[in-house]
């Protein structure tokens, strides 16, 4: 994966009706470590990072590039959404195009948040790069994120096996300009 390619960043933060989507600062880190060293958040994505390993690699301000977001709640980090390039995807058809991903607190599940960051993040999306369709890859297993999925208007193009597990690629199409 790599960034998106010429864009303004940072964007200023994204405002919808309960969050907060901006660029990480150091007061981020111990959240970030907290999601990536979780067992539950990574149940789908081969299991948790290892916590010591992150203390001790996780760089002050994490996650600080382009397409990266952080996910904030009343002041406090609850989610990260990732919009990358699948420069090396592993499906032809998802190569080269603009990536959907995001990892979110087990206290933050249940309450529509990932659904309102990522639409956040993919109207963003849709302003800086028109006409860009997006992907979105998911275990089949992973009913909410298939349910997501859906929800943001991806389809199937296809379901594969990668990493032991069923694999879905979704795909968004390109937004339509407003007349």
């Amino acid at each position: 994966m790599s960034h998106l390619g010429p864009i303004a960043w940072p964007p200023e933060p994204i405002k919808t009706e309960r969050l907060v989507l901006r660029e990480s600062e150091a007061r981020d880190r111990a959240a970030f470590i907290d999601l990536l060293a979780s067992p539950e958040v990574h149940t789908y994505l081969g299991g948790p990072h290892a916590r010591d390993k992150l203390e001790r690699e996780t760089p002050e301000v994490p996650e600080r590039w382009p397409g990266s977001f952080v996910v904030e709640l009343d002041g406090a980090m609850i989610g990260q959404i990732l919009l990358r390039r699948a420069t090396e995807h592993r499906r032809p058809a998802a190569a080269g195009k603009a990536d959907l991903g995001y990892l979110f607190m087990p206290q933050a599940w249940g309450f529509g948040y990932a659904a309102e960051a990522c639409t956040a993040a993919l109207d963003w999306f849709d302003g800086v790069l028109p006409g860009e369709p997006v992907v979105l890859t998911t275990q089949s297993a992973n009913v909410a994120s298939m349910r997501l999925a859906a929800k943001l208007g991806f389809t199937e193009v296809e379901r594969f096996e990668a990493w032991d597990a069923e694999q879905w690629l979704g795909m968004r199409p390109p937004a339509t300009p407003a007349a």
